[in-house]
């Protein structure tokens, strides 16, 4: 059960121990941006920058953070909630749930999803890096060994996920709270140095400076829109910690420490700092800089670690709404649904983040293929927030128009900006965000067309029943569950186990799993069991996208009929499906059907998805033309 659902009657001090566990999930990627976003904003602005440049770039990060994390996510998108869940993929269910689930809905939030993958594997490359490069500032010599320890610790990073993170995950909160703690301190001691920083909390500042430097300004957006990478984390992770608690972290913690330190690192080159090197570790006095490497280090890892439980989290929702096939979900700890891991996910984010260390080798270099898939993520989220501001909260159509127009705004302005990137490393997330979207929609069609071919030829369960008392097929002693996407008919795969058999047992239950577009489905709404003949009954077993079947564990607490299916003498009998080439005029193209196909052959086995006893399950394959 999710901590939000009993967070409005919560104490302070309960309150203050999720924000705590918040700091370390929730806002590990956009906490160790200040590593690198002032360093690229300097960059794109050209070195020696006047002091009305200093004061407009950090006014525009300023205000960054005000608008898109602190009013689009906190304050607006947070507030709409699937029963508590956030995220694009909760998002489109909640849509999908109230009825105004349209195509471009689905689409919008399939390739925001895929986008945040891109994000997830550039992440950790990029936080990693960007802190390791503060050993050239302490110990020049370093430098050539910088990216090979970049590699071996995103390698460990990556090796240690099938062992679960559940007790390590216990100091990631203390450790992100000293993270920004420091931040905010080397914010101040810069601040001392220079207070006319202060000045760019006017707004002016940033709009004047977008006004009057021409084509530079457009490039820089692209820098600053650093800052905000991690935001929709806000919205992903709400229900694991609650809105109150992630407010609480977000307004309290981590936002007035983000501005401190931007603000720190700008007073320190209107102090006459040389912008050539990283402001970050120069805020720091020498004697303290290595101590600040390492905790950087393991700020950077704790905000991967974060970005990859976070990609095995929607993948889990994703494959539980039928838009990824079924890949084997590892529970790392059995106190924490939250702790799983899946080795397809983690082995695929591992080759492309420590191939992108490789290739692109610096965090500057990096920084170019940083962002654009994150903007366009924010964009697709603005679409799906219109939407949901009408159908959700019944807005009027004005009202709705107006807010949604302000965000779209800011969003395009930044994905424009990061354009420019595409060629200097941009393409990297968007070709894998166009292949996992491929492959989402290709299963999907493919599922669909399968229930469709297989349900073609049903037969109602009093002809059934009936043929079977003119065939004087015999009803022998013993218990069947056969699990069928089948909710009226008789299902295909018991029609066939009659048909080579002639037999059937004496007791019989027909099992359909529904996935439902909710996150949790209560345990007394779990399941419905009907009896709809001698003999014969027929479930409906209905599970929340955030929960992962266990059927047998479920047939033992139906006290109705526990006694004849949950027992050792019960047989399962599942249908295997092999495709192949249908009406090509109706019919999937031959090259997505050769995907799903290949899919479907490698996909994790239904006896392992539903945990079913594999010595008593029965298959019963069938030739399936799509």
């Amino acid at each position: 059960m999710s901590l939000h659902r009993s967070e409005s009657s919560q104490p302070f001090s309960r309150l203050s121990l999720l924000a705590g566990g918040a700091l370390g999930v929730v806002f590990g990627d956009i906490g160790t941006s200040p590593l690198y976003t002032f360093k690229t904003v300097l960059s794109l602005s050209g070195h020696d920058p006047t002091p009305s440049v200093v004061l407009g770039l950090l006014s525009l990060i300023t205000w960054t953070l005000i608008l898109v994390t602190s009013i689009k996510y906190a304050a607006f998108a947070m507030r709409i909630d699937n029963h508590g869940e956030g995220g694009i993929m909760a998002l489109m269910s909640l849509l999908v749930e109230k009825g105004k689930g349209g195509r471009w809905v689905i689409f919008a939030a399939l390739v925001g999803a895929a986008l945040i993958y891109g994000d997830g594997a550039i992440t950790p490359a990029i936080s990693v890096l960007s802190a390791l490069e503060g050993l050239e500032i302490v110990i020049p010599e370093s430098q050539p060994y910088i990216l090979p320890l970049t590699v071996l610790m995103l390698l460990a990073l990556f090796l240690i996920q099938p062992f679960g993170t559940a007790r390590i995950g216990k100091i990631f909160g203390p450790v992100m709270a000293l993270w920004f703690f420091t931040l905010a301190a080397l914010g101040v001691w810069g601040i001392i140095q220079h207070p006319s920083v202060l000045l760019a909390l006017n707004p002016w500042y940033g709009i004047a400076f977008l006004f009057s430097n021409g084509f530079t300004s457009f490039l820089v957006l692209g820098g600053v829109f650093l800052c905000v990478t991690g935001a929709e984390a806000l919205y992903a992770d709400m229900g694991h910690f609650g809105k109150k608690p992630i407010w609480l972290a977000w307004y309290g913690v981590v936002f007035p420490a983000l501005l401190l330190n931007y603000a720190g690192q700008s007073a320190l080159i209107l102090a006459g700092a040389d912008s050539r090197q990283n402001i970050f570790f120069l805020l720091c006095p020498s004697v303290l800089q290595v101590p600040l490497i390492v905790l950087a280090a393991l700020a950077t890892i704790i905000a991967s670690q974060a970005i990859i439980t976070g990609a095995f989290s929607m993948t889990r929702q994703a494959i539980q709404l039928g838009w990824l096939p079924r890949l084997r979900i590892k529970q790392t700890a059995a106190e924490s649904y939250g702790q799983i891991y899946i080795g397809t996910i983690n082995v695929l984010l591992m080759v492309v983040t420590v191939g992108l260390v490789i290739f692109f080798k610096s965090s500057d270099k990096l920084a170019a293929a940083y962002g654009i898939a994150v903007s366009l993520t924010m964009l697709m989220t603005t679409g799906l927030l219109f939407v949901a501001m009408r159908e959700v909260w019944c807005w009027n159509l004005v009202g709705c128009t107006v807010i949604a127009a302000g965000f779209f705004v800011i969003d395009s302005s930044f994905l424009f900006a990061n354009m420019i990137k595409v060629l200097e490393g941009g393409y990297i997330p968007l070709l894998m965000a166009a292949a996992i979207c491929t492959i989402m929609l290709i299963w999907n069609r493919g599922i669909k067309a399968v229930s469709v071919a297989v349900g073609e030829k049903g037969m109602s369960v009093d002809a059934f029943f009936l043929h079977l008392q003119q065939k004087a097929v015999p009803r022998v002693a013993g218990a069947a569950i056969f699990l069928t996407r089948t909710r009226n008919d008789i299902p295909p795969v018991m029609r066939w186990h009659v048909a080579r058999n002639r037999a059937l047992q004496r007791d019989v239950l027909s099992l359909t799993i529904d996935i439902l577009n909710v996150p949790y489905v209560d345990d007394e709404q779990r399941i419905e069991v009907v009896q709809r003949a001698q003999g014969y009954w027929h479930g409906v077993a209905q599970y929340g996208f955030m929960q992962h079947p266990n059927i047998p564990h479920l047939l033992q607490g139906i006290s109705e009929i526990n006694a004849i299916f949950a027992t050792e003498d019960a047989t399962w009998y599942i249908g295997h499906e092999t495709i192949v080439a249908g009406d090509k005029a109706a019919g999937m193209v031959a090259w997505q059907r050769n995907i799903f196909a290949f899919m479907k052959r490698n996909c994790t086995h239904v006896i392992n998805h539903y945990h079913l006893p594999s010595d008593r399950v029965v298959e019963i394959s069938r030739r399936v033309a799509i």
